[in-house]
């Protein structure tokens, strides 16, 4: 639990990673930084004060003991020009857990207490510095996991989506003030707009823009949270081969032997701009060997609960009872049916075109061996993924507690449009529907907030922050 956002403490955290590096840096903020940096700094040349956002050169020391506990630069910035809008001071010091430990130690000893998860940022947004979608926007960029997500970041950090959830929240609010009219003067025989009207600027407008924010999360999400693809298929169909490949590196052993691959293989790549987990799998048949067999029950654990399956062929044999089987099982999943092994001569490819057409899928045609067919692969598999046109990336994708709100906004629009479509709409009821969802909308900039909610979201960032 954050600290009840006990704002006139002074704040200190370790602001970089764990682990060794050649700079750690800790962050002070609050109305002591100040005058803890002048207890325990040594400048190398005396100076008068600290001026606002230079750096400074010396040495901390234990006020104490007078020992010397590193070699720095320092820099104070003061209110309101930095991250939290507080006097902030930061110490460029040697990494290394223990001497920054140690310097940290000595800034809690002089005044500071130790920062809470999220809190320098939560000070950014309750200082006015930054609203709380621009503040997810950090955490978010903190843990991208692709160069697209990272995009979405970024440019929710700009204040892109604020300002689409503002446009939005004024439309809302241009209807409310005529509908409430109509309710604060009823004796001057105030009218609503036509209903026709006010409900096509409700859907055209409004609800229209809510939909696609709505769809860009959807297409969003695979971005930010990435794609588990599970390579299946009997043994010696290329799964290996074909996991190398998109990994562009020899991961998994390669043999012409069936069930070389005896447990599952997972391996993090980029495809297409999207993050995927990639599984390889023991080779789908039945089996007498008990460690083989454990690994086929582990290979059907994996495809039954991926996000998409690559079902592998070899063009070398054709289909057969055995492949029938197994295809029926993976048939109801989302998975692209891909035959390997397309270069060989001579092959059956005609025969699993034809299988395919039969089960009512397009075959995907590749040689791993050769490089045939591995960029349609890929796009394949971006496009399955997002279910959408390849590389039709929405501008900006809001996160998951954000379409929460999005779609209870879209309830309070859609009872406003109920009580429009009634003979006589009564505009108390209309009003209703109309504040419930700028309420909503207000939840995501954070004008509306709970601690529960800040807590939920600033509890999961990294301390420095």
């Amino acid at each position: 639990m954050l600290p009840r956002y006990r704002t006139e403490d002074t704040i200190a955290a370790i602001a970089t990673p764990p682990g060794r590096g050649a700079i750690g840096i800790i962050k002070i903020s609050g109305e002591e930084a100040k005058s803890i940096l002048k207890a325990i700094f040594k400048p190398a040349k005396p100076h008068p004060d600290f001026q606002s956002h230079r750096l400074y050169y010396g040495f901390i020391v234990d006020p104490e003991t007078g020992e010397v506990l590193d070699e720095v630069l320092v820099a104070y910035m003061k209110a309101p020009y930095t991250y939290t809008r507080e006097d902030v001071v930061e110490i460029y010091a040697h990494s290394g857990y223990i001497n920054l430990r140690k310097i940290l130690e000595l800034v809690l000893k002089y005044g500071a207490r130790l920062a809470e998860p999220g809190e320098f940022t939560l000070r950014a947004f309750l200082n006015g510095r930054i609203d709380l979608a621009q503040a997810e926007a950090i955490e978010e960029i903190i843990s991208a996991k692709s160069e697209v997500s990272l995009r979405f970041a970024l440019k929710a950090l700009e204040g892109r989506l604020s300002k689409r959830i503002n446009r939005l929240k004024e439309s809302i609010l241009e209807i409310l003030a005529h509908v409430e009219s109509a309710i604060d003067f009823p004796e001057e025989d105030i009218e609503i707009l036509a209903p026709e009207e006010l409900k096509r600027r409700l859907k055209d407008e409004i609800i229209t823009e809510i939909d696609r924010l709505i769809s860009a999360q959807e297409e969003g999400k695979v971005y930010r949270e990435g794609l588990s693809l599970v390579i299946a298929g009997k043994p010696n169909v290329g799964k290996s081969s074909l996991l190398n490949a998109l990994l562009k590196e020899d991961r998994a052993i390669v043999s012409s032997i069936p069930g070389t691959t005896r447990d599952f293989l997972e391996e993090s790549a980029t495809i297409a701009g999207i993050p995927v987990k990639l599984v390889d799998t023991a080779g789908l048949r039945e089996t007498d060997d008990p460690i083989e067999k454990i690994g086929v029950e582990r290979a059907w654990e994996k495809v039954k609960s991926a996000d998409l399956v690559i079902f592998l062929v070899s063009a070398e044999a054709p289909p057969g009872i055995e492949t029938e089987n197994l295809y029926q099982n993976i048939v109801n999943l989302p998975h692209l049916f891909v035959i390997n092994k397309i270069d060989l001569l001579p092959n059956h490819v005609l025969e699993w075109e034809s299988f395919a057409k039969e089960k009512g899928v397009s075959p995907l045609k590749i040689s791993v061996e050769k490089g045939i067919g591995l960029e349609e692969l890929s796009k394949a598999i971006a496009d399955k993924a997002l279910s959408t046109s390849f590389g039709e990336v929405p501008e900006v994708a809001p996160n998951f507690r954000q379409k929460v709100s999005l779609l209870k906004a879209k309830e309070g629009l859609e009872l406003a449009i109920s009580e429009l479509e009634k003979k006589e709409p009564l505009p108390e009821l209309i009003a209703i529907g109309l504040r419930s969802a700028l309420s909503a909308l207000s939840e995501i900039t954070g004008e509306v907030t709970t601690e529960d909610l800040l807590n939920t979201i600033f509890s999961s960032f990294c301390i420095g922050k």
